[in-house]
């Protein structure tokens, strides 16, 4: 590992405990930040609700660390638009966003959108699929950002089991991002999750990054907040277990080729020729293919996009 990592890692992670509830409130308070919480959301009718219904009670109501809560749904078919509003969240649609521009499918889609919907100095994402929600996950990494002004961007580290295995989730992480960074952003290699999808950013940087549409979006915002703002700019808090839905190894397949190619952009920069991944599925007749594009795509920095400089103008 790197001088400079083993340097980032002893002054640049922590613990959620690190920083008391009410250190952070005094430190809103003294700056007059404001925070947005975003959950990107498909399908997720099972857990959406217990979820906005936690944050909304210890961060909304309990004490005001929360000024914003916004569920944006990507096209779910079940009812988590009515259990999020149900909860006290703010549901947003994302083909309502920025209409002009049609809509994609992918996560990294849905994070550039709600740049648009939300007002907040700081924005914090958090996956919609979480079971056992705690406000730690949104309080142990909006608080650096509150309490530090050369933080930027913060990253949730946790235990992720796979099942009764402890330990064993996040197996893209491990199997391809996590070699990935090591060799081409070895400055980076000090991130315990960095595909997580919990993380907090200021808008000011937020604003200025790439997006991919897809599952690249948080290697992508990793690798570009670091040519952007340096490695003393990005940090991580430990929140202790997520548990969440896991994916088939199909799924994993076409996740890993998405940050594959994410990587591969970013390397080298250029014209490349639109990918697919081919898997198999055992048939009637034996083995048959399947054939999935990857995602590709990337929306530019959303200080680009004219309605975005409108509002910032009103």
């Amino acid at each position: 590992m790197l001088e400079e990592v083993e340097r980032w890692l002893s002054t640049r992670s922590w613990s959620a405990t690190d920083r008391p509830l009410h250190q952070i409130l005094a430190a809103k308070q003294r700056t007059g930040q404001t925070v947005s919480v975003v959950l990107p959301a498909l399908n997720e009718e099972e857990t959406v609700g217990d979820i906005a219904a936690v944050i909304r009670h210890d961060l909304m109501r309990q004490v005001p660390l929360v000024d914003e809560l916004v569920v944006v749904d990507s096209g779910s078919s079940d009812r988590t638009s009515e259990v999020a509003a149900a909860a006290g969240a703010t549901v947003v649609h994302r083909d309502g966003i920025l209409p002009r521009l049609p809509a994609v499918p992918g996560k990294g889609e849905v994070l550039w959108r709600s740049l648009l919907v939300t007002r907040g100095d700081i924005v914090c994402f958090v996956d919609a699929d979480l079971r056992d929600f705690s406000s730690d996950f949104v309080s142990g990494i909006v608080g650096p950002l509150l309490t530090d002004p050369g933080v930027d961007l913060v990253k949730a580290m946790y235990d992720r089991p796979l099942g009764a295995a402890a330990g064993q989730g996040g197996r893209v992480t491990e199997l391809m991002a996590r070699p990935l960074l090591n060799m081409h952003w070895p400055q980076l290699a000090g991130f315990v999750q960095p595909l997580g999808g919990e993380y907090a950013a200021r808008r000011s940087l937020l604003e200025q990054l790439p997006f991919p549409v897809g599952y690249g979006v948080e290697l992508g915002m990793l690798v570009d907040a670091l040519h952007l703002a340096g490695l003393d700019a990005l940090a991580q808090v430990d929140v202790g277990v997520r548990k969440h839905r896991h994916q088939d190894g199909q799924a994993l397949g076409r996740m890993a080729a998405a940050i594959y190619r994410t990587a591969q952009l970013r390397l080298a920069r250029g014209h490349l020729i639109r990918p697919s991944l081919t898997q198999f599925e055992r048939g009637g007749d034996g083995f048959e293919p399947r054939t999935y594009s990857v995602d590709t795509e990337e929306r530019p920095p959303m200080v680009e996009i004219a309605e975005y400089q409108a509002r910032k103008a009103a």
